[in-house]
């Protein structure tokens, strides 16, 4: 028998740092996802790592989010001004600043570093705060910025004038306190306002002609008035109880039908540019989502001047909109939407469960305009199928609408 070759032991396993084989620039990429706090400790990785903190595309300033970089932005003010002496004068792509708490003292700091990032040529800034710190950038001058996400900030004067930033094309702002009479742009193409307010007693304009897409919803204070959007494709907006624009007549079910019998609310425009706040604005949408609460008077006023929705395919309406005699409102918008070929009412339900789906088909009787010949898909979803309900079924059946439940 012959003798065992004796097997060869495996070679000792070495470390490989599989990460910092990675070029610069990519190492640089990764490390603008960390805390700035931590991506300066990765100095104490190995030598290759001693400045690569130096040159990172982001810069994230944060005292939230992250339990173990839950801090003040007093507790950072010494740490950042370093770190901004110290970093390579190189562009950055993002700059993030979030603080759950902060004070009046904090504000010329964090001022200071919107400042640094707009004069590093940054392309989307986030600040997101817990109050109402104002921005002192009056106005922003950037020829690179493309994204502002601003959060708990109050906004003043002509901060919200984006003239001189020709490349932004994404705004949002939330929970935000807007006192400026205007926004405008010439290169936006999405907006999004959400739970922001004004204390101003007049109506904030919204000049953006270029606009794609529009999100306005929870606004608290004088519903903005939105001026002509020929571009826009998609558009969500709801009014809900914040807004202060309550018909005065609509708890008596005198729903100021004309003008003889109409509320100080309801005739009362204050914005001397035309008879409507949001549907002429957004009169040119494919895809609309339009929401209100009951008692809201602008919808009410701006459908007495309603335009024509020429390019309008998709549509979601809630209970509002029925909710009238004869369900004026919904009739009237049908009325007006000669493309239409999808309509959704969502009645008394905000889902995105909904425990009944009625889908209809509509065939067109020969003759009769009233609705948009290409409407092939109507859908009614609600919790139950009530009077109320029913009263929209029967109206939409007179226009040759018949439903199967699913």
């Amino acid at each position: 028998m012959a003798p065992r070759k004796k097997r060869k032991s495996a070679p000792p396993v070495i470390g490989v740092d599989r990460i910092g084989d990675l070029p610069d620039h990519m190492l640089h990429h990764v490390l603008s996802f960390l805390p700035a706090q931590a991506a300066v400790r990765t100095c104490m990785l190995a030598r290759r790592w001693r400045h690569l903190w130096k040159s990172t595309t982001g810069l994230r300033i944060v005292g939230l989010n992250d339990p173990r970089y839950c801090v003040e932005v007093q507790q950072l003010r010494k740490f950042v001004d370093h770190l901004l002496i110290l970093r390579e004068r190189t562009d950055l792509e993002t700059v993030e600043i979030k603080f759950s708490q902060f004070s009046e003292a904090d504000m010329p700091y964090l001022n200071l570093w919107i400042r640094y990032a707009v004069m590093s040529k940054v392309r989307a800034l986030t600040v997101h705060l817990d109050g109402e710190f104002i921005l002192f950038l009056d106005p922003l001058v950037s020829q690179h910025l493309r994204t502002l996400d601003l959060e708990g900030v109050a906004l003043e004067k002509s901060v919200l004038d984006f003239a001189s930033c020709p490349a932004l094309e994404d705004l949002k702002m939330g929970r935000c306190v807007i006192n400026a009479g205007r926004i405008s742009s010439r290169s936006l193409k999405h907006l999004i306002i959400f739970g922001c307010r004004s204390k101003l007693d007049r109506r904030i304009h919204v000049s953006i002609p270029g606009l794609v897409s529009l999100k306005l919803t929870n606004f608290a204070g004088k519903t903005p008035f939105l001026e002509n959007m020929p571009l826009l494709e998609r558009a969500r907006v709801y009014l809900s109880n914040n807004s202060n624009e309550d018909c005065l007549n609509y708890y008596t079910r005198d729903l100021c039908a004309d003008n003889d019998n109409a509320c100080a609310i309801c005739l009362a425009n204050n914005d001397a540019s035309g008879d409507c706040v949001l549907l002429g604005g957004i009169s040119s949408a494919r895809h609309l989502v339009l929401l209100s609460e009951s008692a809201k008077a602008t919808f009410t006023r701006d459908l007495k001047h309603c335009p024509t929705f020429t390019k309008l395919k998709t549509l979601l309406l809630n209970e509002y909109w029925c909710d009238a005699p004869d369900v004026d409102p919904l009739a009237c918008i049908l009325k007006n939407s000669p493309v239409l070929e999808k309509l959704t009412l969502q009645l008394f339900s905000w889902g995105p469960h909904h425990k009944v789906e009625m889908k209809g088909t509509y065939s067109p009787v020969e003759g009769t305009t009233a609705i948009s010949k290409h409407l092939n898909i109507v859908e009614v979803k609600c919790n139950v199928v009530d009077e109320r309900v029913v009263e929209v079924l029967k109206f939409l059946c007179a226009f040759n609408i018949r439903f199967s439940f699913e």
